[in-house]
Formats: C-alpha cells, sequence, structure tokens
C-alpha cells in the first residue's frame, strides 16, 4: 500500500495502482502514450499551458505529459505530476529529462494539500474518473488554483462509442464471467460519461464556465505494430484485462484468438484504427 495520504474511499483505486494495475501499465506505458496521442494533443490544446506557468498534472502515470508541459512553460514555470501510484511515478522520474521544470509527488488529489492559489492550470488525461468523491476531489484541486485559474481534463464518454474497449471485452465474454456491475457513476472508466454529471460535480466544487465539448477519435491500437500487437494491448490493460487476469492460460489463449477474428476486419495495414469518443471538460476558479 501506498505511505501517502488516502481518502478512505480511494484506498481500493490506491491499492490496486499500486501492485498488479500499475505495473501492467508501467510495462506498456510508451504504448499506451503513443495509442492515446490523439486525446493528448486535443487536451494540450484546450488546456492552453503557457511560458512561467505552474502547472499540475492529475494523474499524470508515468509523465510523459507532464513533461510535454514542462517543456511550454520553461524555464520559468513548473510542471507537477501527482499520481496515486508509486510503481508509475517511479517511472515518470527515471523517464524526465534532466534540466526542465519538473517534478512527482505521490498523492491522492482528493486530499493532498496543495499550496493555496498556487497554481495556474490544472490538467488531467484520464485521471479524474475514478475520485469516489469527485465533488470533493474537484474541490481540493480548485483551492490549489488562483483565481481565474483553469481546469482542463479529458474523460471518456458512452462505452458504446468507444470500439476499441467494447471490441475486447465483449470477445472475451465468451471465456470469462463479466467482471462485477458498477452503477454509472461509480468509479470507473465510464463514471464521467454523462456530461450533465460533469456540470453538476464541477459546479458542487465551486467551478465556474464550465465547458464539455465531445471529441470523436480514432485510435490505432496496434500503434503500427500489426493485429496481434492490438490484441496484446488489449489483454495488459483496462477491463479486458481485468476479466482475464485470473483465467488459465488455455481460457486466456482462447479469449486471444476470438479478440484477435473481433479486431481483424479493422485492421489496416499494421494498424488497427478504432473508434473512441472523450469529452474535453474546462472551467474556471471564480475564486476572488
Amino acid at each position: 500500500m501506498p505511505t501517502t495520504t488516502v481518502h478512505p474511499d480511494n484506498a481500493a483505486q490506491a491499492e490496486f495502482w499500486a501492485g498488479a494495475g500499475g505495473l501492467r501499465w508501467s510495462e506498456r506505458q510508451d504504448y499506451h502514450d503513443q495509442v492515446l496521442r490523439p486525446v493528448t494533443d486535443r487536451l494540450l490544446k484546450a488546456a492552453g499551458a503557457r511560458r512561467s506557468e505552474r502547472v499540475i498534472d492529475v494523474g499524470c502515470g508515468g509523465g510523459a505529459m507532464t513533461v510535454e508541459i514542462a517543456a511550454q512553460v520553461a524555464p520559468e514555470g513548473e510542471a507537477l505530476g501527482l499520481d496515486i501510484s508509486d510503481v508509475l511515478l517511479s517511472l515518470a522520474r527515471r523517464r524526465a529529462p534532466a534540466g526542465l521544470p519538473v517534478r512527482f509527488e505521490h498523492a491522492d488529489a482528493t486530499v493532498h494539500e496543495l499550496p493555496p492559489a498556487g497554481a495556474d492550470l490544472i490538467v488531467s488525461r484520464f485521471g479524474v474518473m475514478f475520485f469516489a468523491d469527485p465533488a470533493c476531489a474537484f474541490m481540493n484541486l480548485r483551492r490549489g488554483l488562483r483565481p481565474r485559474g483553469r481546469l482542463a481534463f479529458a474523460c471518456w464518454r458512452e462505452a458504446k462509442l468507444n470500439a476499441f474497449m467494447v471490441l475486447p471485452l465483449r470477445a472475451a465474454l465468451k471465456h470469462a464471467p463479466p467482471l462485477p456491475e458498477t452503477g454509472p457513476e461509480d468509479p470507473g472508466p465510464f463514471s464521467f460519461a454523462d456530461d450533465a454529471r460533469v456540470r453538476r460535480v464541477l459546479a458542487a466544487a465551486g467551478y465556474a464556465l464550465v465547458d464539455v465539448a465531445p471529441h470523436d477519435i480514432e485510435l490505432d491500437v496496434a500503434h503500427g505494430q500489426g493485429l496481434d500487437a492490438a490484441v496484446a494491448a488489449a489483454m495488459s490493460v483496462g477491463p479486458t484485462s481485468r476479466m482475464l487476469a485470473d483465467q488459465s492460460e488455455a481460457v486466456r489463449a482462447a479469449a486471444a484468438a476470438d479478440i484477435r477474428a473481433a479486431l481483424a476486419p479493422y485492421a489496416r495495414g499494421q494498424s488497427v484504427p478504432l473508434k473512441g469518443a472523450i469529452w474535453i471538460v474546462t472551467a474556471t476558479n471564480p475564486m476572488a
């Protein structure tokens, strides 16, 4: 378990990312950063980090986006990456280039004490949908934003619009029991799929000028490395990975074959482009 202070209701997430979840993601961090490049590009454009600004990246993972932001705000600014996974933060620190104004802290953003009004911008790529009490977390983060400071994050829209997750999962369901059912607002990748909920949470946390913009994207889940790479990616992280984690090698092999068959019609040479759907959310801190 991590040594940092964790909100009690986030303990399960902390344990997952300190263990198997963090390890699996760290092993393929570069791969997934490249697959998610279309998301990162749109988020960074919406965030608009500027030279000399102080920026916090929530759920920074292996730190690739944090490093990009540090380059945008250098030399006078700073990028701070927060994550609940010490496994991923260790990777982030190893990969961060020397000389950039970037640092990383092991923290649960729901309760972590940030310097009051110390940041110009808070960003997150898929790091905010797992809070047990999102309004509390966003309120805590807002305390770290200067007046008129900005918030920008990416989150997934409805599962049915995200073929890159749904297609492998449906194939795997032929071979393994489904994951425990969760409610639409329970912590998880699709907890912010409802834009009305996003607006409600941010309003409760005190943000203003909230904008929730839909973006349709295409993700090459093979990253130009062929169909087998796409199958390996589906089975390494995400819901399909969790569903198959405790299954026998025979079951996993059978599931892999069906996942391959499900993805094959979408292959274009060495790429496997699949549809994805996200919200890019922006807001400001009106606190005077």
